[in-house]
């Protein structure tokens, strides 16, 4: 077969790929066999296009000396050249700026052995809507379901359960998760996750222990510039097994014999990761091709709630000390002022004033200073856990406790007392008060601001070195 003069009849970038097939329904080296000038001009010319590993064509070479092994790639070609099926795909590789339009086409071959397809490839820098919604049926069904159910409740989290519970069922898979991962904490979590059976019981031990992000980590590297990675079989088991030693022994541990997994960007952030364990194998491209898509909303579904996350934060908390700042003080004052709120129940209001931080600014220095109040603020954590803290004002910090029998806040403030003169570096003038009605939180408020003022004016009445004039 002339190979050639196949591909010159192609005006958009065209090779010929030869795939040796194998017993057992697998396949050896992979080969460009030759290429159309525009596709050889890709590699040798590639000025404005992806830049390959070499930029020079070989003929009948093996496609790693162009690009990494991509196991995706692999599939693709074993389905076409080997199984006889046509394909198309609209990807965007990581390790390339660029957005794939892939059409594949299958060749008959004399030979057993050797199979053959056409490769065609469209090249562009910005996504094309068009070409990225080209998609089956019954793709476009799952993945249309999948953005309705983003939007379903007012709940995100029962949202994404619904979601990855979907995505389980249509890759047939026996366990389905999102795992988001902080790069400044060093930490991940899993955001939903789905068992087969309903079951949703804890996932192994292997897979989540306390260096599970250490792990995670290396999965950038095991993907190797793919958009992901699909393990359909013990042959590509074999690829993770010497690419990533450490997460094969993992997955074997845990029984995974497949998985299918994609990373979850929005523009240059890196969110987290999306897959299933055990899926369908025989529905890999379709697979694929939904989890691309899916991919994509679920990606800014997530974004924009983190977002709204941060900013609630910034919004509603004192960034220096981490409790709760006097903008949602003054938020919750009216909440419980509020004779439309429903609540019917009795608050109670704790100040506390550090004592001697104007000292400590003007001796030591602001950067003193502010140590100081994250010491304050992590004793008041402590003692008061499971309550608001509110910082209001520059060494002022206020405690509401709705629900309180006077004891328990009595108590509460006795052993802030007993914490502050254990640490000796931090001390506070406290004031307390209480109000059966929380409607009547004012009073409350009044009352214990009085009453931190008059045991601030003890602590300088007996300490009078602390306070500077």
């Amino acid at each position: 077969m002339d190979f050639q003069t196949i591909v010159d009849g192609f005006k958009t970038m065209t090779c010929i790929i030869s795939v040796e097939k194998l017993p057992n329904n697998s396949y050896g080296k992979i080969r460009i066999v030759t290429g159309n000038k525009a596709y050889i001009d890709s590699i040798e010319k590639a000025d404005n296009g992806p830049q390959m590993l070499v930029n020079k064509f070989i003929p009948n070479s093996e496609y790693q000396i162009y690009f990494p092994k991509d196991l995706n790639f692999e599939d693709f070609c074993y389905r076409c050249a080997v199984l006889k099926q046509p394909l198309h795909t609209y990807v965007h590789p990581e390790r390339f700026d660029f957005y794939f339009n892939i059409f594949m086409l299958p060749l008959e071959s004399d030979d057993d052995k050797l199979c053959y397809c056409t490769y065609t490839q469209e090249l562009t820098k910005e996504a094309d809507a068009a070409k990225m919604s080209n998609i089956s049926q019954e793709v476009a069904a799952d993945v249309l379901a999948a953005c309705i159910k983003l939007h379903d409740t007012d709940s995100f989290e029962k949202n994404m359960y619904n979601v990855i519970k979907d995505i389980r069922r249509q890759c047939k898979a026996v366990y389905s998760c999102i795992l988001l991962m902080d790069s400044n904490a060093h930490k991940c979590s899993i955001l939903c996750e789905d068992f087969e059976g309903g079951n949703r019981k804890p996932a192994p031990k292997a897979w989540f222990s306390d260096d599970f992000y250490d792990l995670a980590v290396t999965w950038k590297d095991t993907i190797g510039g793919s958009n992901c990675l699909i393990i359909k079989n013990e042959n590509d088991m074999e690829y993770v097994k010497e690419k990533n030693p450490v997460w094969y022994e993992s997955m074997k541990a845990s029984h995974i014999d497949n998985i299918v997994m994609f990373p979850i960007k929005i523009h240059d952030e890196f969110l987290g990761y999306i897959w299933a364990t055990n899926f369908d194998a025989s529905e890999t491209v379709r697979i694929k091709r939904t989890l691309e898509l899916t991919t994509f909303f679920l990606a800014s579904e997530i974004s924009n709630h983190q977002l709204f996350h941060r900013m609630k934060v910034l919004s509603t908390t004192d960034m220096l000390t981490g409790v709760l700042n006097r903008n949602e003080m003054n938020n919750r004052v009216d909440y419980y002022c509020n004779p439309d709120n429903g609540k019917n129940t009795s608050i109670g209001i704790i100040f506390a004033d550090l004592n001697g931080l104007k000292m400590i600014n003007d001796t030591k220095g602001h950067e003193a200073g502010d140590i100081l109040l994250k010491s304050a603020a992590k004793i008041l954590k402590r003692v008061f856990k499971g309550y608001e803290i509110f910082r209001a004002g520059g060494d002022e910090f206020m405690i509401m406790l709705p629900d309180t029998p006077p004891v328990d806040i009595e108590n509460l403030v006795k052993k802030l007392k007993k914490e502050t003169d254990k640490n000796g570096k931090v001390s506070f003038a406290t004031g307390f008060s209480m109000e059966s009605d929380c409607k009547n939180i004012r009073s409350a408020l009044k009352h214990a601001d009085e009453l931190m003022y008059a045991d601030k004016k003890r602590f300088y009445d007996e300490f009078p070195e602390k306070k500077l004039h």
